[in-house]
């Protein structure tokens, strides 16, 4: 008998801020304006990875905002 893995489909506003370098102020932000989705699940805010990956891929691909 085989033990079936859950992938965890879900992540935190703590766990994004890790993931990207940022901190939490700054993820919460980017939540709370749209830049980066999530659903509200009860009291929490929670982000699938998909989403992240589209937040870096359409920052990644923006022209530089600052010049040198």
């Amino acid at each position: 008998m085989t033990a079936t893995v859950i992938e965890r489909k879900w992540h935190t506003t703590a766990e994004v801020a890790d993931m990207l370098g940022f901190g939490l102020s700054k993820t919460k932000m980017l939540v709370l304006t749209g830049e980066i989705r999530s659903v509200k699940i009860g009291r929490n805010r929670r982000i699938l990875p998909a989403w992240v990956d589209e937040y870096v891929q359409r920052i990644a691909s923006a022209p530089e905002r600052w010049t040198a």
